[in-house]
């Protein structure tokens, strides 16, 4: 490491015209965290002692020249970033090794020593090019220089403004042609009262930031405050403003307009100190009140466990938990478990990490409502009132569930039935469920069990594992502070698996009433009975839902509404409930019977409700918008004017297509039912082929193939040649083709369609059917009967041919859906071919 010793720097008197004075001793401090500096750390410089100026020279001697008059026509520079630096003062500066080596090489070979100090504009100085640098800096004379590392340590004292004439040296080192300005004078009398301001605030400053009285300490060992430049220069390098501010100090040359400059800016740093200040005695108090609180309550606790009147958090802890008990009928085996707990818990330290995983499984097992029940409201007349208020339709699920409560009345109690509500979306499964806990005066929980992967959600965490907990269940039982309530698991045909496990499978204890009385969650690792829990599951279909867990459950299929009863229900409860979501009133309001069908009919014409109350909502909103706009009451709602609210309808009136080979079928959807027209066409007689389209799934292809073959075989029995098939190549299309197709309830109407086309005749208008066909001719039974009927009656479809095993299912329906439909049953497709064409055939 080099080193250049004091010595080799003297520091010269910063005022050589006064001679009388005796040298001073001047010590150069590092003063750290000092807003105005550099934020460096440099150890404490050793005293440079000044030499007395020399006496004056006789007569026939040269006179000596100051520095200050010796001032080089060439300056090396060094680059400053966060703040320019001031004459008068003497600080230490740490600079990188590397890019400024030569720089420093070249000044201590200087016999002035001298540097000029130049602020950059852009963020590192390394790239510091000419035009990066501001042109007014300091220039300075070295007093010490030290290599550490790769940084080195200089201390530099400043003597006077320079302005950069002209860049000598474009590349490190930089050297400038300076134009120094030396420091004007001015009349005392007009400085003193800009003097006298800076100083005044100054006193100000000093109580609220200890670090001002060093750097005051220090200017006034060197000068009087009676000075107003060094005055203006200290002043300045005082505050925190930002560079650009202290910049413009810097090139501010005119005595009382820098005066007046630093004065503003010592205004500011005092509004600033002075906030600070009440912020640090505010958190002060603060802090202040809370430790004395504390040291209060301490006390307090000291003086109430001295008397008795106190315990300690784990006894107060222990003695809650007791409490609870003792409000509880806790099973022997479970309250073995919480005794050993409780004996383990009072020899833990509070602190221990096992201390917080043993209170929380107390607090766990004390909260859960052992032998807690509610009672059961089995009114029967005030079931089926609840349920015919809340819920339009669906007679036989009504009867259903009146069926259910029954049974319960007569047994004393409702457990050991878990109940599976399946029906497209938004046809009410879930408001069901709500209503027959309402019925029984019971606590409802639903929770959904789409998406859940991981078993642990249904039988908790094991206490190992971090941050464990129970599973739904458990949590749903202390939720509820009830251990009879309804829990609804909903979306359970959309519950998932992976590597964490199959909660399908962990669902089969928790849904079987011969398990459940011993329910065991991983968590509590002890077993809770859940067989007075009421479980109502809701699906949309049953293909997803394993057959071991559907073997658990009670099956109440729910299918689609009327046109008539959507009506209905968007009467009752769907208008009333958007006009409050939208904060208006009947009388502000009015959307009239033929308004709502036609909305049914054009826009809503799915299973369920839920989107015609969507519709519904739509229409409030415009209508809470036409309010604002001061549009005349009551906003009417008309189906001249419904478009205007809605937009175009959706669906059309369906046109019965016609044709040879065109045949109208009944299908099963996920949404409801659905009618479809099957076409069949012959493209050319050229060579023998059947095609197929329509996005159909392996299932409906053989379906087709059967019916091709059926037809092909039995030809000349059904009136057609044979030679027909041999020349003809056929194309069958199911719409729409966007729509994923499958299962073989079309089989007859594929049948029909061919037939059709190969007798060129039509058939019948408003006629639909369903049902499997074989090759041999049988007609075999298809699901969805219900759904295919209310599909036909929503398009006037009212005469319809299902097969003969399917006439329970028919006789089943309720009467108002049966009502003005005519239905043959079949059993072989002859019978088909007979209703369609007759003596035709």
């Amino acid at each position: 490491m080099k080193h250049y010793s004091a010595t080799d720097f003297p520091m010269h008197n910063e005022n050589p015209e006064i001679t009388e004075n005796p040298p001073q001793e001047t010590t150069t401090e590092s003063r750290e965290n000092s807003p105005p500096t550099e934020p460096v750390s440099v150890p404490e410089t050793e005293p440079v002692t000044v030499p007395p100026e020399p006496s004056p020279a006789p007569q026939n001697v040269t006179e000596i020249i100051s520095y200050k008059d010796a001032l080089p026509n060439e300056l090396h520079i060094l680059p400053l970033f966060n703040r320019p630096f001031f004459p008068h003062q003497v600080i230490p500066l740490v600079i990188d090794s590397a890019p400024w080596i030569d720089t420093i090489n070249a000044i201590t070979e200087t016999p002035q020593k001298l540097v000029g100090l130049l602020v950059v504009k852009n963020e590192n100085p390394l790239d510091a090019q000419p035009d990066d640098f501001y042109r007014m800096g300091t220039a300075c004379r070295v007093h010490r220089v030290a290599e550490f590392e790769d940084k080195i340590q200089i201390v530099v004292e400043g003597l006077q403004r320079f302005r950069v004439e002209e860049w000598l040296s474009q590349q490190r080192p930089f050297v400038v042609q300076p134009v120094y300005h030396p420091e004007p004078r001015s009349d005392k009398e007009e400085s003193k009262p800009y003097v006298l301001a800076i100083i005044n605030i100054i006193k100000e400053l000093l109580p609220l930031n200890p670090l001002y009285h060093e750097e005051l300490k220090v200017f006034l060992q060197r000068f009087s405050p009676d000075e107003p430049s060094p005055l203006a220069d200290f002043a300045a390098s005082l505050t925190t403003s930002s560079r650009d501010e202290l910049q413009d100090i810097l090139e501010t040359l005119p005595l009382l307009k820098r005066l007046e400059k630093v004065l503003f800016l010592l205004n500011k740093e005092l509004q600033l100190s002075k906030a600070q200040a009440e912020i640090r005695q505010q958190v002060e108090e603060k802090m202040q009140k809370h430790q004395r609180e504390f040291f209060l309550h301490e006390q307090l606790k000291a003086i109430q466990k001295e008397l008795g009147l106190e315990k300690d958090d784990k006894t107060s802890e222990i003695e809650k938990f007791r409490k609870r008990l003792a409000e509880l009928t806790v099973p022997e085996a479970a309250m073995k478990r919480i005794d050993e707990e409780l004996e383990k818990f009072s020899m833990l330290e509070v602190g221990s990490a096992e201390y917080g995983v043993t209170r929380n499984y107390l607090d766990w097992l004390t909260a859960l409502p052992w032998g807690k029940y509610s009672e059961d409201k089995l009114d029967m007349d005030a079931a089926r009132e609840v349920l015919d208020r809340e819920h339009e339709g669906l007679a036989d699920v009504k009867d259903r569930i009146m069926e259910f409560l029954a049974v319960g009345k007569l047994k004393g109690s409702i457990s050991g039935t878990i109940l599976l509500l399946v029906g497209p979306p938004g046809v009410g499964k879930t408001s069901i469920g709500r209503s027959i806990a309402t019925t029984i005066g019971r606590h409802f929980y639903r929770f959904s069990l789409g998406g859940i992967h991981d078993e642990a959600e249904i039988k908790g965490h094991r206490r190992t594992y971090i941050g464990a907990m129970p599973g739904k269940f458990i949590q749903a039982i202390k939720d509820i502070e009830s251990a009879n309530p309804v829990i609804m698991l909903d979306e359970i045909d959309k519950i998932g698996a992976s590597y964490r496990g199959d909660p399908a499978s962990a669902l089969l204890e928790v849904l079987d009433p011969e398990q459940n009385v011993d329910f065991l969650d991983h968590y509590l690792d002890v077993r809770f009975d859940l067989s007075k829990v009421l479980f109502i599951c809701t699906a949309n279909q049953l293909d997803t839902i394993p057959a071991p867990l559907l073997d658990r459950m009670e099956m109440i299929k729910l299918s689609g509404y009327l046109t008539s009863e959507k009506l209905q229900i968007a009467k009752k409860h769907l208008v009333r409930r958007q006009l409050e979501k939208s904060g208006l009133t009947d009388e502000q309001l009015l959307v009239a019977d033929d308004t709502l069908l036609q909305i049914i009919e054009g826009y809503a014409r799915e299973a369920g409700v839920r989107n015609l109350e969507k519709r519904i909502g739509t229409i409030s909103r415009k209508a809470a918008l036409k309010l604002l706009q001061n549009a005349p009451l009551p906003i009417t709602v008309t189906p001249e004017n419904l478009s205007d609210y809605l937009g175009k309808p959706l669906f059309e009136d369906e046109q019965a297509i016609k044709g040879v080979g065109v045949v109208t079928g009944l299908a099963w959807t996920a949404m409801g039912g659905a009618t479809l027209s099957i076409e069949a066409i012959q493209i050319h007689n050229y060579t023998r082929g059947f095609k197929l389209t329509g996005q159909l799934g392996d299932v409906m292809k053989e379906s087709a193939e059967i019916a091709y073959s059926y037809i092909v075989s039995e030809a000349e029995k059904f009136g057609v040649s044979r030679s027909f098939f041999e020349n003809a190549f056929l194309h069958l299309h199911v719409p729409a083709g966007a729509t994923p197709k499958d299962g073989p309830s079309a089989g007859i109407t594929m049948a029909s369609a061919l037939l059709s086309l190969a007798k060129n005749l039509e058939v019948p208008q408003n006629i639909a059917m369903t049902g499997e066909l074989t090759l041999t001719g049988q007609v075999l039974p298809v699901g969805g009967i219900r759904e295919k009927v209310i599909a036909a009656r929503r398009v006037k479809i009212y005469d319809l041919i299902l097969p003969h095993a399917n006439k329970r299912d028919f006789d089943d329906l309720p009467d108002y859906i049966k009502e003005g439909v005519t239905v043959r049953f079949v059993m072989q497709y002859p019978e088909v071919a007979e209703i369609l064409w007759g003596g035709a055939v």
